[in-house]
Order: C-alpha cells, then sequence, then structure tokens
C-alpha cells in the first residue's frame, strides 16, 4: 500500500484523472498473495493430500480387478451411497477415486474460492482497507479483479498438483488431468459467484454465506440428480455435477468442461456491471429495516446473540442431520461395499478404532461429525472479531451491556449449537441405522451419545478461537481455522499414517472415546471440558483488557 500511496496525485494537481478501472491490479495482488501466503497453501495442500491419497489407497488396497468389481457392483446400486458420493462411473482405480473424492474435492475447491474472493472484496471493505486503498490510484474493479485472479491461480495449481501427485502414484495421465480440471472448474465458478453475491449481499459474512448456501444447493442438486431416477436432468443445474460428468479415467469427457468455463465467463462479467451500481460499503440488497422498539425476545444478549447466530446454526444443523441419515443408511452395508480390499478395511478399523466394520464406520464418521461441529463452533465465536472489526460492537457496548455479557451470550449459542449439531448427526444416524439392522429403540441413544462424546473436543477448540480473539484480534481468524486444519489432518490421517502416539494426542479428538464400540472414560472427558473453559476464561479475560477495533 505504501507503493500504491507513492504514486497517488498530489491534491489539487491540475489535470489529475480517475484512474482506470484495474489500475494497482499488480501491487494489489502482491499484497493480496502475501495475505494468504498461509492460508492458500493449507488449502490447496490438504486437497491435494486427500485426492492423492484416495487414490494410492486404492492402488494398494484394492490390488486385484475382482475386488475393484465387487466394489463397482455394490456401489452401483446403491441408491443412498450414490446420493452421499456421487456416480460411480467404473471399476478401475481412478474411477473409483474420482468417485470416492471427485464431487466432494470439488465441492472444498469451490468453498476456497469463495473465502478468498469474499476476503478480498467485502471482507477488505468492512475492515475500512479498500477505503484507503481506493484513496491511491487503484481503480474501481482492481480488488474484485485481484480476488478473481488469486482464486483463479489457486484453483489452476490444485488442478496441476492433483493430476501430478496421482501421475506419480501410478494412476493414468489423462484421466488424472481431467479429475483435476474438473477439480478446478468448480472453483473457478464459485470464484465468480462469490463476485456477485459480495456485491449484492449487504456483508462480508452475508456475501460468503449466500455463495456457501448455492453451493449447498448445487450439491442437494447433484445428489438428487445422482441417485434418483428421472430426476438427472437437475444434475445440469449444478457444477459440482458437471465435474462428476467429466467422467475421469471412464472416458475422460472433455467437452462438458466447457460448461463451466461459459458458465464462469458470464458471472464474472456481471459481478463488475454490478460493482459500478454501488456504493463502496454497501450492497444492492439492502436490508429490510427492523421494528422500531425490540420485542420481548431482544431484551438480553443473549436473546440477540440468538438472533444474530440462528439462521447460521439451523443451516449446519440441516446439514449434519443429512449427512447422518446418509451415512447410517450405508453403514449396515459397509462390509460389501468395501469388498475385499484388506488395506482398506484396515485403514477404516484404525480410523474408527474398533474391530467391528460397521461400527468402526460409524466411529469415523463421529469424529468426522466432530470436525464439522467444530467448524460451526468457531465460526460462531469469530462472529465476535467480525462484529468488532466492522465496527457494530461500539453501539452495543456504549450501552449498559458490558463486554463480558455480550462476548459471554455468543459463547453460550456457539456451545449450545454445536451440541445440537452434533445431536442432529447422531439422530439422523441412529435412526437410518436403526431401521436397517431393526433396532432403532437401540441404535438411537447409541449413535447419539457417540455424537455427544465429540462435544468435549469441540469446546476446546472454540476455546482456542476464544482465547486467539481475546488476545491476538489481528490474527485470530487464519489462525483459528489453521488450527482446525491440523485437527483435522492428524484426525484424519492420524491412524492411517501410523504417526506416534504423542503426535495424535496434539488434536483433542484422540482423546474422546471411540464410540459406538468402545469404552467410556469420564476423566478424559472432564479434562477436556476444563482445558475448554480455561481457555474460553482466559480469552474473556483478555477481551476484556484489550481496546476493542
Amino acid at each position: 500500500m505504501t507503493a500504491l500511496a507513492q504514486d497517488a496525485p498530489a491534491p489539487g494537481r491540475a489535470g489529475s484523472r480517475k484512474p482506470a478501472a484495474l489500475a494497482g491490479f499488480g501491487e494489489l495482488g502482491k499484497l493480496a498473495g502475501r495475505r494468504d501466503r498461509v492460508m492458500l497453501p493449507a488449502w490447496i495442500y490438504l486437497l491435494t493430500v486427500a485426492m492423492v491419497g484416495t487414490g494410492y489407497s486404492f492402488k494398494t488396497g484394492y490390488k486385484t480387478a475382482a475386488s475393484r468389481a465387487a466394489v463397482y457392483a455394490t456401489t452401483a446400486h446403491d441408491a443412498a451411497l450414490t446420493a452421499l458420493a456421487g456416480p460411480i462411473f467404473g471399476s478401475s482405480v481412478g474411477a473409483l477415486t474420482a468417485w470416492k473424492y471427485g464431487g466432494a474435492s470439488a465441492a472444498l475447491a469451490a468453498l476456497m474460492s469463495i473465502f478468498i474472493v469474499t476476503r478480498h472484496t467485502r471482507g477488505d471493505e468492512e475492515a475500512g482497507r479498500l477505503e484507503l486503498v481506493g484513496s491511491t490510484t487503484v481503480g474501481r474493479h482492481t480488488a474484485l479483479a485481484v480476488g478473481l485472479a488469486l482464486a483463479a491461480a489457486a484453483s489452476c495449481l490444485l488442478a496441476v498438483l492433483i493430476a501430478a501427485g496421482l501421475a506419480v502414484v501410478g494412476l493414468p495421465v489423462t484421466g488424472s488431468v481431467a479429475i483435476g480440471l474438473a477439480v478446478a472448474s468448480c472453483g473457478l465458478v464459485f470464484a465468480a459467484v462469490a463476485g456477485v453475491t459480495a456485491q449484492l449481499a449487504g456483508s462480508a459474512r452475508g456475501a460468503r454465506g449466500s455463495a456457501i448456501g448455492l453451493l449447498v444447493t448445487v450439491y442437494v442438486l447433484q445428489s438428487v440428480a445422482a441417485s434418483a431416477a428421472g430426476l438427472h436432468w437437475l444434475g445440469w443445474l449444478s457444477p459440482v455435477y458437471w465435474a462428476e460428468q467429466v467422467r475421469a479415467f471412464a472416458g475422460d469427457r472433455w467437452a462438458v468442461l466447457a460448461l463451466p468455463l461459459a458458465c464462469t465467463a458470464v458471472i464474472a462479467i456481471v459481478a463488475p456491471v454490478l460493482e459500478s451500481r454501488r456504493d463502496v460499503g454497501a450492497g444492492l440488497v439492502q436490508p429490510r429495516p427492523g421494528p422500531a422498539a425490540a420485542g420481548r425476545t431482544l431484551r438480553s444478549p443473549l436473546a440477540l446473540a440468538w438472533r444474530l447466530q440462528h439462521g447460521s446454526f439451523i443451516g449446519w444443523a440441516v446439514g449434519t442431520l443429512l449427512l447422518g441419515v446418509a451415512v447410517g443408511s450405508v453403514a449396515k452395508g459397509i462390509g460389501s461395499m468395501l469388498g475385499s480390499g484388506k488395506g482398506i478395511r484396515e485403514a477404516v478399523t484404525r480410523l474408527g478404532g474398533q474391530a467391528g466394520l460397521s461400527d468402526a464406520y460409524l466411529a469415523a464418521i463421529m469424529s468426522l461429525v466432530g470436525l464439522a461441529a467444530a467448524g460451526y463452533a468457531i465460526s460462531a465465536v469469530l462472529r465476535l472479531r467480525s462484529d468488532e472489526a466492522a465496527g457494530r460492537a461500539d453501539p452495543l457496548l456504549a450501552t449498559a451491556m458490558g463486554r463480558i455479557g455480550w462476548s459471554a451470550s455468543q459463547l453460550v449459542v456457539a456451545a449450545a449449537g454445536a451440541a445440537i449439531v452434533l445431536a442432529a448427526a447422531g439422530l439422523g444416524a441412529g435412526i437410518s441405522y436403526g431401521s436397517q439392522v431393526g433396532g432403532i429403540g437401540v441404535q438411537l441413544p447409541r449413535l447419539l451419545g457417540a455424537a455427544l462424546a465429540q462435544l468435549p473436543a469441540v469446546l476446546v477448540l472454540a476455546g482456542v478461537a476464544v482465547l486467539l480473539v481475546g488476545l491476538l484480534p489481528r490474527i485470530c481468524v487464519g489462525a483459528a481455522w489453521a488450527a482446525l486444519a491440523v485437527v483435522a489432518l492428524l484426525v484424519l490421517l492420524g491412524p492411517t499414517l501410523r504417526l506416534a502416539q504423542w503426535v495424535q494426542d496434539i488434536s483433542p479428538f484422540s482423546h474422546v472415546p471411540r464410540l459406538p464400540g468402545g469404552t467410556v472414560s469420564a476423566a478424559p472427558l472432564i479434562w477436556l471440558s476444563v482445558i475448554a473453559v480455561a481457555l474460553a476464561a482466559a480469552g474473556l479475560a483478555g477481551l476484556r483488557r484489550r481496546d476493542i477495533g
């Protein structure tokens, strides 16, 4: 920004002109890359490792064509599994890899792009950085162009690394390139989508939430299209479905990639047109004015916190409920789905910590649900920082509401919401799995307890977020999500890679019981709860003492 300021015309200089629409693109792009030098490599690394690791697991776990054919035969006719993981187009190692992780990887690449674009557009507007930079020779559309370019570059790099990694582990090069491009194409589409929602929404949170909501919608569309007979046409409304229909390693339909490229081009053209029609700091969709006086349900800090958080909470709860239903419906047949691949079976049992395959699968899924609930809790806690940075905390704290009351109410909603998000997953899994094995009355409490057992570990990560907000507000957002990423890596890869136990113990999830099927010990759960409370208390103490803003 210093270089940009030096190039600015002197005040009142004769002949000074409005800068070009993309003026300062190079300097602002370098600044954006520097700011994302930790977050972007982490995203790309995790997505690449997950895809390549999946390919390697199938290659080593299913060495014979017969074992792979058994997986294909089971999966192709299972509507619930198809809805969960997407359609399967062949029994080769590459086709199984594309089925297992292709759709999910495309959706995660889209999520990465959404975070990148909203961070460098509406996020910087709310923080006041774009107003400062815009007073120099930076053009009106430069920040938007930088956000789109950075997301596009990240998606393209991801495609290259996925293709190279899969080729290195022995998969066909053409199929590796096809799946890399398919994943990247979804990232490109949602980079453009985030560029549009950044112009429509009235805040960065609203822009991000709108784009993520659309991503969830198109993911549901592809699930319905993949599993419901007669509704396949719905899938062509979903960029995630387009990525799957490239059919990497099963024909490599390159022409399908024209759809996301055309969609990206059209939406990316619309975004700057909309940006020209709005004021800095405001969205084109104006929020409706509320009532002149607050009702009884808004007369306490806790009620206000619930009002602000309930939309996000409902979305997370519904999502985990549907996830629980989906995984519970396939748990009974997980053995036949995995076939005779000894390596994959051992990986599932190590990840779930159980000898029984169904219980090990469900226990592993509950760990993933715990990570999802931790994501909700962290996002809810970070609402404190976003309200502070946007100036929304100042009017509240100018009233009789104190800092502790304001912040503690948000933490109560975050903790209670995380518990309900976990319970929703356990409820869905218990009902669907119980209906499969003929014992809902037995399986529902088992799986509900297995889900809620993750809560102390979830609260530890929420406590870390509180500590960062209170003591290190400038880096709290990136650091909190980085902590979740490290824990997720340990949960997902620690048991399968057989990392040293002390390394795995860094994750709070390694200390919760592996349920269903495992033994329950109260001591680790109590200690995790004490640590979570201590972290939150230290964070609240720091928030009480430091300056707001």
